[in-house]
């Protein structure tokens, strides 16, 4: 019997699960909401993937003694040594598979953006974040804990920029900028200060903030200098990232991939993403910039499968199936034969 494994991508919104042989054929596919034990704890982490576990293992018709020999598990939230140790313990302990292998998310989402063994990715999505590898096993990573440990962008943090610099540019402790009518449009209020006292007491969500990062790229296109400046911080971040990854693992004067992944960096917002492919061709001429076009759960299903040792042709089978569950909603389980 061919071997079986597991993958798992858990994202701080959703859950992907993928069950598939070595041949890289996909027998289901779930989706469930978050596993990131920075949102709901390990014990709420385990218990969603235990529910889309046993969920797939039905759907894909597998009687309960069947043996899957791998679960691969990359998880948000899984960014410090002993948090990816409690990881692995835990899943170990709940007997899904024969092998266990667990890491941050940013790595499946590596593996999905590339096959080069020296690769980098920068993820910038609701944060930022940014691991690398080479071909000799060595890793580069960041503690990635947001603000305290350095970060800087990613959409919430450029959606707290653009408020800022709107509130400053319209009561004159900043530069003029059309921020400030955007945003205070964007929330159907006269002003910026009207703006922040809805906030204030409640009466604008705390969590509607983050809606200010399409608005930010949109003046920013039409030529503003303050959202502008923001624009360029965000890629000078993103290059300062791949350059310490890639620096750290020897990379810089030699061919590797840089994969862009997260919402921010797969929009494709020209002046960014124009600003990182010519920064990157200045500080790693050999480097191959990319853009994620495939689930993240991709990544984790092939590195399940270089874990079994499959033949090539298994990871183009494999990517031929699982991009179904780009636009699958949370809680919907899937089968090739449903997809």
């Amino acid at each position: 019997m061919t071997a079986l494994f597991l993958a798992v991508d858990g994202g701080n919104s959703k859950t992907d699960v993928v069950l598939g042989d070595a041949s890289g054929a996909v027998l289901a596919l779930v989706r469930g909401g978050t596993s990131s034990p920075h949102n709901i704890g390990l014990t709420s982490a385990i218990a969603v993937l235990d529910e889309l576990v046993t969920a797939a293992r039905t759907r894909a018709g597998l009687p309960a003694d069947t043996p899957i020999e791998v679960v691969s598990a990359y998880l948000a939230g899984a960014d410090l040594p002993d948090e990816v140790t409690a990881l692995h313990e835990a899943i170990t302990a709940r007997g899904w598979a024969r092998r266990v292998q667990v890491d941050n998310d940013c790595f499946a989402l590596l593996r999905a953006g590339t096959s080069m063994p020296d690769a980098v990715t920068v993820v910038c999505g609701a944060g930022t974040n940014c691991v690398g590898r080479a071909a000799d096993g060595r890793t580069a990573r960041f503690v990635a804990l947001g603000p305290v440990s350095g970060d800087w962008g990613g959409g919430h943090d450029l959606a707290d920029h653009a408020l800022r610099e709107a509130a400053r540019g319209e009561d004159g402790r900043g530069r003029p900028t059309a921020l400030s009518a955007a945003v205070a449009a964007h929330f159907g209020l006269p002003t910026v200060e009207a703006v922040s006292i809805a906030l204030h007491r409640g009466e604008i969500a705390m969590d509607r903030i983050p809606e200010l990062a399409p608005v930010l790229f949109a003046v920013a296109a039409s030529g503003d200098e303050v959202a502008s400046a923001l624009i360029d911080r965000q890629a000078e971040e993103i290059l300062a990232q791949h350059r310490s990854a890639a620096g750290r693992l020897g990379l810089l004067s030699r061919p590797h991939a840089l994969v862009l992944g997260g919402g921010v960096l797969q929009a494709r917002h020209p002046q960014l993403h124009t600003r990182i492919v010519q920064g990157v061709q200045d500080q790693a001429p050999r480097a191959v910039v990319t853009v994620l076009d495939a689930p993240p759960v991709t990544g984790a299903a092939l590195l399940a499968l270089d874990s079994l040792n499959a033949t090539p042709d298994a990871e183009p089978t494999l990517r031929a199936a699982v991009p179904r569950l780009r636009n699958v909603p949370a809680g919907l389980v899937l089968t090739p034969r449903s997809a």
